[in-house]
Formats: C-alpha cells, structure tokens, sequence
C-alpha cells in the first residue's frame, strides 16, 4: 500500500501530540507535550558534544516510564535552563511524577544545539521564560517550520538551517511523526547537484516538483566548529515499551544519516528522542510466537521512524530563510 503523510505532515497528527515554538531574534525553544499522563520514552544520543538533560532517566533500566514533555532549544548548555520553565508550569498543573501528598515531578528531557556564534547579542541565551512561554504556545495542529523555535539560529553547513517536520500513515490507525531541528556540521545537499539528500525519500508529490541546481560558487561544506547539532522528536500512538522506543530512536539516526553528510561528527550532538502515547497495538500475524510480533512492531515503527525523519529534515531545509549571513536553500539552489 502507498505510504501517505497525515493531516499536516507534522508530528502533530500523532493523536495526543502538540508543539509550542518561542524565539527571539537569534535562538529559541521548541517543546513537545505528549498527552497529559505522559508517554513513554526512549533517547539515543550519537554526536559526541551534546548538551542533554535527564537523558540518563529514559534508559530502559532505571525506572522512569512516563516523561511529560520534551524540550529541544538553542543556546547550548545555556538552554537547559529552559526546562525549567516547563516544569514549574507543569507542576503548577499537578502534572509529573508523583512522589507525595498533592506532590509531582514533571519529567522534562532536554536537548539543546549550539547557535551562540550567530547572535548580535550574547545576552540573548534562551532560559526558562523560553520553555514557559513555549509550552504556553503548544497546539494540536499545523506546525511553523523553519526559522522558528529551535531552527531559528540553526544552521546546517554553509546554509541556513531550521525546523521542519513530518508524518506517514500506517495501516490500522498508527501514525508517525518526527520533528527536528537540523543544525549540522556536514550538508544537507549533494553540491554535484544541488538536489537535498532527502529528496528521493519524499512520499508522492513530496519533493518532486523541485529543480534544483548547483550552487553558482562555493559548493556546500561543513560548517565551522562548535556550532553544531541535530535534535530530533520522534512520535507514535502506537504502543512501545521503553526498550522499544530507545530501540526506535536508535533506529531512526538512519534517518539523519541519509539526510545530512557527514553525522554523529566530534561537534554535534546529535540526539533522538522517541514518544510513545500507547494508544494502539501494531497487528502482526496472528500465528506468530509473541516475541516475534513485538520484535516486526519494533522493526515497523523503527523504520518508518527513520523514513519520516528524512522528510522531516528536508521540509526543515525548504522552509528554512535566509538569516545571519546564512543564505537558504532555496536562495541557493533554487532560485
């Protein structure tokens, strides 16, 4: 059967799932609410300089299952703090982890990319104002793309990067979203051709009308060091374990590694989270030993993860505007 985005084409076709953008004029701050009681989680972290929090809480021995939200942010390990602002709203809802009398603990994972160099003013780091007024802005429908949020200072080589996402349809009612912020050292485009390395993953009527051509100068490179990082959300109201879902994030860095060249480099930090809501189990072959099904569901879920997380990379690259002396895409290689 034809594989078919949702509604949006946005991780917000996952039932349950709502996105909040904040920014000012040289970083922001996105967040990712699951529905009010949480949902499981799992992360796998790739880059070698990453600026996390509470990532040591979703591994699949310790016993957290359910987080509450999650935050990906520019500014470094400056924008960790805006987590905090996620949970004091979160906890004022009497939303989190119980742990007393009239008592919560929001569950809040945090990653942040490195955007510094292109600010006017380095007084503009985000902090927990940023996740607050984020998680006032969180909705269940379209989501902007590109200069927003945690794209807004992105960049991704030469080219401005940014926000982008995506969803596809499986059969009986499960969906997958991914949403991420790509701001990588390596490039998002074949400089041969100009074309996006996403391109060819496109669903039908995705990317085809595109006629891309090669950068009239400088083709596209990595970018300078230290400024780098892509973070990415996975979703799906299919229902996964928490070794599932960290075996679902680790899966879709496949994703990543279709759409940008080189990844995972010593200046990124490269992280994936992954949501499960638990609204639907995957049916697998009835006849089959139960391992076995939940060994395909991972399988499923994992690859179309991967999937949509390169379409997600390339709706980033072609909503991304030109911005701090970093030309678009589209500037480039479209025009």
């Amino acid at each position: 059967m034809m594989q078919k985005p949702g509604l949006f084409n946005a991780i917000t076709d996952v039932p349950g799932i709502r996105v909040g953008h904040h920014q000012n004029e040289s970083t922001g701050t996105t967040v990712i609410l699951p529905p009010m009681q949480g949902a499981v989680a799992g992360v796998d972290v790739r880059g070698s300089g990453p600026a996390t929090r509470e990532t040591d809480a979703l591994d699949p021995t310790n016993l957290i299952e359910q987080v509450h939200a999650i935050v990906i942010s520019g500014g470094s390990a400056y924008g960790l703090a805006t987590a905090d602002g996620v949970m004091r709203t979160l906890a004022e809802q009497k939303i989190g982890f119980p742990v007393g009398e009239n008592m919560v603990v929001p569950i809040v994972p945090t990653a942040c990319l490195f955007d510094l160099e292109l600010a006017d003013n380095k007084s503009l780091q985000p902090d927990a104002d940023f996740g607050k007024q984020a998680l006032s802005n969180a909705r269940s429908e379209q989501i902007k793309q590109g200069n927003v949020g945690a794209g807004t200072g992105a960049t991704a080589a030469t080219l401005k990067g940014g926000l982008g996402t995506a969803s596809v349809m499986l059969d009986h009612g499960i969906v997958v979203g991914a949403l991420v912020a790509i701001n990588a050292f390596g490039s998002a485009v074949d400089p041969a051709t100009g074309l996006l390395y996403a391109a060819p993953f496109g669903l039908e009527g995705e990317f085809e009308n595109l006629k891309p051509h090669p950068a009239s100068s400088a083709t596209e490179k990595e970018s300078g060091l230290m400024e780098n990082t892509t973070l990415a959300v996975i979703a799906t109201n299919a229902i996964l374990s928490k070794p599932q879902a960290t075996k679902v994030s680790e899966m879709a860095h496949d994703g990543m590694a279709r759409a940008i060249r080189p990844i995972h480099t010593m200046f990124d930090g490269d992280t994936i989270f992954t949501l499960s809501t638990g609204e639907l189990e995957v049916l697998m072959e009835q006849n089959a030993p139960f391992m076995v099904k939940e060994a395909m569901k991972v399988n499923l879920i994992g690859a179309a993860a991967a999937d949509t997380l390169t379409r997600a990379i390339g709706h980033a690259m072609l909503h991304a505007e030109s911005s701090f002396g970093k030309p678009s895409y589209r500037e480039v290689h479209l025009d």
